[in-house]
């Protein structure tokens, strides 16, 4: 059983809403609420501070080495920075499907993601795990919003992460012109098939319809399927396993089109 804790009531304007996991969340089950979870989110409402964690999670060796394999990183050991954002996942959207969050799971756009690796650790200990609602703002787009994740080993932070996602309304923000993006070549190119997303969908178990086809991304607006954001972004990580340090750093990077 989830133990809650509620720092305030759901009337006032900020509340925190903690659980207390005793496993980390069902992601087929998890994608059945998300499917029917309906958007009630009203313009300039406030965004709970839902929050959740678990403990005593520890790293499928066996998965781990998939997941290196799908992303292009060195088999091994040293774990991937992106590889803790996709364990978290879960937790994720557990609060995007909980009861109190007004908006719909599905059809969330991911704008950036930010991770830091504070310190190293074996792969083979086990971790506490935490998800957090944090901020957000209204913009010329929707509301911006974002999660916050973090990993603990021994009770010291290893791992942080902040998502930003886009809940796509409209707004009377006029619309900002935008930053062109410097172009300055390739360094490497890439031969991307287009069964990738159905293929990270697998190991990451994030079944979202906009990944596994033409069809089903079309009913979210999309032209044709895409790949997950966080896949190309632990394939550029991969490009650069061998000049990262062990700990020490933070990769940030905005998404820009889909790929």
């Amino acid at each position: 059983m989830n133990k809650l804790n509620n720092s305030s009531t759901p009337d006032s304007d900020d509340y925190l809403l903690t659980a207390q996991l005793e496993r980390l969340p069902s992601m087929a089950g998890l994608f059945g609420k998300a499917a029917f979870k309906t958007d009630r989110y009203q313009l300039g409402q406030a965004i709970p501070l839902l929050g959740n964690s678990v403990d005593d999670v520890y790293i499928d060796q066996k998965h781990l080495r998939a997941y290196q394999v799908l992303c292009g990183f060195p088999v091994g050991e040293k774990l991937p920075a992106t590889y803790l954002s996709m364990l978290t996942f879960p937790m994720v959207l557990s609060l995007m499907t909980h009861a109190e969050f007004p908006m719909k799971a599905m059809g969330q756009v991911h704008l950036a993601n930010k991770i830091t690796v504070h310190k190293s650790f074996d792969v083979r200990q086990p971790m506490s795990l935490c998800s957090m609602i944090g901020e957000s703002q209204v913009t010329s787009r929707g509301l911006e919003w974002t999660v916050e994740g973090s990993v603990k080993v021994d009770n010291k932070i290893v791992w942080s992460c902040i998502s930003t996602m886009l809940h796509r309304c409209k707004t009377d923000i006029d619309r900002e012109l935008k930053t062109p993006v410097m172009k300055e070549g390739a360094p490497q190119d890439w031969l991307v098939k287009s069964n990738m997303g159905r293929r990270y969908a697998k190991v990451s178990s994030d079944y979202n319809p906009i990944h596994l086809a033409n069809v089903t991304a079309k009913l979210f607006g999309f032209k044709k399927a895409i790949v997950h954001g966080m896949w190309s972004k632990a394939r550029c990580l991969a490009m650069l396993a061998e000049h990262l340090p062990d700990d020490g750093y933070t990769v940030d990077v905005n998404f820009h089109r889909p790929l």
